[in-house]
């Protein structure tokens, strides 16, 4: 349930996303009347406009609305269920799972087979990173929960090195090392329809733990004795790291690794939402994806004879904001 306080931070948020959405599909090296795409794309016409939105703008704009909500989202869950506001969804070493897949299929040449099995070996990482976190974890923790994402984190980061380093060509680990920088550009519906699901379904999951992330603000024994149980198969450690991890998985292995979304976005909007975590939770999604957009429209912007990967732009927009902060922080103790 929406807090009434949040309306206008919600509606400001939901029409950033609405206006650079439509920036998105109308704006581009090829000029284009967006009214005119979108009438003969509904109608099926094959016209010049309705191939360019539909099977290029479109897609990469659908993709940056999901895995920036999915990002934004699984930041302020994983934030408040740790209590850390450092926290972030590559903890989980769900990313590293997906980047791995992916880089394996680049190795072992089955990307030249088909497109398809790029993805599929993302999410199929994702997938077992995520059986492997939980079997770890088992009835562990939020301390457990951190040492087992951070090995994991560990181990998989070193197996993606291990193969760029093996791999034959130059140009193949190139072509692997721009795709774990992350990226929108060439994205299809076929990728769309491969993410979407498991986003979707990740996201739905995170959010049913949101009163629960309210009563762990005051501590496990008060949360556990408000009625919510906090491990076990359907527990709210469960129901974060499972929603976390296919969310998160499902767009890595369609983009690659797209960091500081999670991590900055429900610092930014914390004070807006009275510091209470479920709060924070639809206006973090809203965030991320008016982030991950704008982010996109400015590597279209910024982008020469090579475009700058829009994992390198997130990152270079994220850190900034914690050098502020740990000005502001020192500035306030002093």
């Amino acid at each position: 349930m929406i807090d009434r306080r949040d309306y206008p931070l919600i509606a400001a948020l939901a029409l950033g996303v609405l206006v650079m959405l439509v920036l998105s599909l109308a704006w581009g090296d090829s000029a284009v009347s967006l009214p005119s795409a979108l009438r003969d794309l509904m109608a099926g016409r094959h016209s010049v406009g309705a191939i360019i939105v539909g099977q290029l703008r479109l897609p990469r704009a659908i993709l940056g609305v999901s895995i920036g909500a999915a990002l934004g989202l699984c930041g302020a869950v994983m934030q408040g269920y740790l209590r850390n506001p450092l926290a972030d969804p590559g903890l989980l070493g769900v990313s590293g799972g997906a980047a791995l897949g992916a880089v394996l299929v680049f190795y072992t040449g089955l990307a030249g087979v088909s497109a398809l099995l790029l993805p599929a070996g993302g999410l199929a990482g994702a997938l077992l990173a995520v059986l492997l976190l939980l079997g770890l974890v088992g009835q562990g923790g939020t301390l457990v929960l951190l040492l087992a994402g951070a090995a994991l984190s560990s181990f998989a980061a070193a197996l993606t090195a291990m193969a760029m380093n093996l791999m034959p060509s130059p140009y193949a680990a190139y072509e692997v090392m721009r795709w774990v920088m992350g990226s929108l550009t060439d994205r299809t519906l076929t990728d769309v329809s491969i993410s979407l699901p498991g986003t979707v379904a990740g996201c739905l999951l995170m959010l049913t733990t949101a009163r629960a992330l309210d009563a762990l603000a005051l501590g496990d024994e008060v949360a556990e004795s408000m009625g919510f149980r906090l491990r076990g198969l359907s527990g709210v450690q469960t129901r974060v790291v499972v929603g976390a991890a296919v969310a998160v998985g499902s767009c890595v292995a369609v983009s690659g690794a797209i960091g500081f979304v999670g991590l900055v976005v429900p610092h930014l909007l914390r004070p807006l939402t009275g510091h209470q975590p479920s709060r924070l939770l639809l206006p973090s999604a809203l965030g991320g994806a008016l982030l991950l957009l704008v982010a996109d429209a400015a590597v279209r912007l910024l982008s020469g004879a090579t475009e700058i990967q829009i994992g390198v732009l997130t990152a270079l927009i994220g850190a900034p904001v914690f050098f502020h902060r740990v000005i502001a922080m020192r500035r306030s103790q002093a």
